[in-house]
């Protein structure tokens, strides 16, 4: 008995000090970020469309105080920020506007881009005002656009990164699953929905295997907006909002700080 309270003592004394070094490491990681510069890439899932909060520099970019980059500077005071991600940008916005700020002294990447440039905003439009055949064979269209072009777009964005900045640890978030299955939801049938939640692994799915062709980090928040997709009663998403259509299916700044900044932290 003595023998079996000594074990487990130990194991417990173990298992804190274990645990008292991951989390030294993972500040250690956070604090090397920081000593560095951070710059923040990509469309409007990293500007915070639909957070609000809107910076009102940033015009039509639509930069958002309460989205994950700027969270994630004002929690760890990188040593320079750089924040040139901006609404409706494609990989060739990236590559021509936003990657002035990257020099040799940059620590930290985030970047998100693709979904434009498969056509995220015809998509659902076109799943929104017409038929469920309709929907699918326009998402259908972007899975073909996904898997022929969109990777050699994504190599591109990803080598000028690597280029201008080569010391940078580069975090590629993606974007969530949209909607709840299997649930009474008003709007959009379950089919659209699913297939609409397909495309997005699709895209998913690509974007994670370029980056980690180059080296990068994926942070799949995918899981930080499960039981928070439209229709799960407490989304982190809009809808269409027809008020302000820029922001339909955009995440909320409950998405910005609950579902992405973790997914950042956990990368960084």
């Amino acid at each position: 008995m003595r023998r079996s309270r000594f074990v487990v003592l130990v194991s417990s004394l173990l298992l804190a000090a274990g645990t008292a070094l991951t989390g030294a490491a993972a500040a250690q990681a956070s604090s090397q970020a920081a000593t560095g510069g951070y710059v923040a890439l990509g469309d409007s899932y990293s500007s915070g469309v639909g957070a609000g909060s809107y910076i009102s520099s940033s015009g039509d970019c639509k930069r958002s105080t309460k989205a994950f980059p700027y969270l994630w500077a004002a929690a760890n005071s990188p040593s320079t920020f750089d924040f040139t991600a901006c609404s409706g940008a494609r990989t060739g916005d990236v590559l021509s506007g936003q990657l002035g700020p990257l020099t040799t002294a940059t620590a930290l990447v985030s970047v998100s881009v693709g979904g434009n440039d498969a056509g995220f905003a015809d998509v659902m439009t076109t799943c929104v005002t017409q038929s469920d055949s309709a929907c699918i064979s326009r998402i259908n269209t972007a899975r073909a656009y996904v898997d022929s072009t969109l990777p050699d777009k994504l190599d591109s964005v990803y080598s000028a990164i690597r280029s201008k900045a080569p010391s940078a640890k580069v975090v590629v978030l993606g974007y969530p699953r949209f909607y709840r299955l299997g649930t009474t939801c008003l709007g959009l049938s379950e089919a659209k929905r699913k297939a609409i939640n397909d495309a997005s692994d699709h895209l998913n799915t690509a974007i994670g295997q370029r980056a980690a062709q180059h080296g990068f980090a994926f942070g799949d928040v995918r899981s930080t907006f499960t039981g928070h997709e439209i229709c799960s009663g407490d989304s982190w998403l809009h809808s269409v909002n027809w008020l302000n259509i820029g922001e339909s299916y955009h995440p909320k700044a409950p998405g910005q700080s609950g579902g992405y900044l973790p997914v950042l932290n956990a990368n960084d």
